[in-house]
């Protein structure tokens, strides 16, 4: 295969641990990674999220890597880069008032009529992340092994998803991470957000290679794979980090 020009990734659970920081070995070969080609990140999560798992981990590094680095909050809705020694939103494809107010009760609304709406969780159900409305079935704060037994194969989220774009039909309902669902405007998913990172890091598409762990016909990384993209699918952070040790000794 040819070479990729710049590599995307997803986070949750293809960096680290759903909602986790970084573990040592993955900076390591995100670091070495980045000296060789561009790297993006791509996730439902918001800036918050990023910081967090991401950037707070990188700690104090050479300010041309950062400014290789593109982040894509809330699936692409929001566009981050690094200059002038801090990280500036570049763009936010923003919902209004309106939208956010019909998505948070229909999520709320169909959750409960489905007996989703759960009574002990860690940290908020629904959360407005400015281009994105989210619900987390447990909680934001929910430790993954929650999170890994509540919709095991994935038909809560789906049933629920598919309830709610019912109810808002000019909205993007989407399956997100393991125990959510995501609404942003319509036709906004991984796929737009990788369409404008094209023509942002002016590398083409088929120059790109795209890392996830939901690649699966309804997951939230496949649109990726259906636009054409080159994908490597991996099962958790540790098989994302035994593929880069392999990818970056050959760029």
């Amino acid at each position: 295969m040819p070479t990729p020009r710049l590599v995307a990734f997803d986070l949750d659970d293809t960096l680290a641990p759903s909602k986790s920081p970084l573990d040592g070995r993955m900076v390591e070969l995100l670091l070495a990674l980045l000296e060789r080609v561009p790297v993006c990140i791509i996730s439902g999560g918001q800036i918050a999220q990023f910081r967090a798992q991401v950037i707070e981990r990188l700690g104090d590094v050479d300010p041309a890597l950062l400014a290789r680095l593109h982040l894509m909050p809330t699936c692409g809705t929001q566009y981050w880069r690094h200059h002038e020694g801090a990280w500036h939103q570049e763009y936010a494809e923003n919902l209004t008032d309106d939208e956010k107010q019909r998505a948070l009760a229909a999520v709320e609304g169909e959750a409960r009529r489905l007996g989703l709406w759960e009574s002990e969780t860690w940290g908020p159900i629904l959360e407005d992340r400015e281009s994105q409305i989210t619900f987390s079935a447990l909680g934001q704060a929910a430790p993954v092994a929650a999170k890994a037994a509540w919709d095991p194969d994935g038909s809560r989220k789906a049933a629920l998803r598919d309830a709610v774009a019912v109810l808002v039909p000019d909205l993007e309902v989407r399956s997100g991470g393991s125990t959510s669902v995501d609404i942003t405007r319509k036709g906004i998913d991984k796929a737009y957000g990788m369409a404008r990172l094209e023509k942002l890091a002016d590398v083409p598409l088929d120059e790109m290679l795209f890392v996830g762990d939901r690649l699966d016909e309804g997951g939230n990384d496949r649109p990726v794979l259906d636009m054409g993209v080159r994908c490597h699918a991996v099962e958790g952070w540790e098989d994302t980090a035994d593929y880069l040790a392999m990818l970056v000794p050959t760029l």
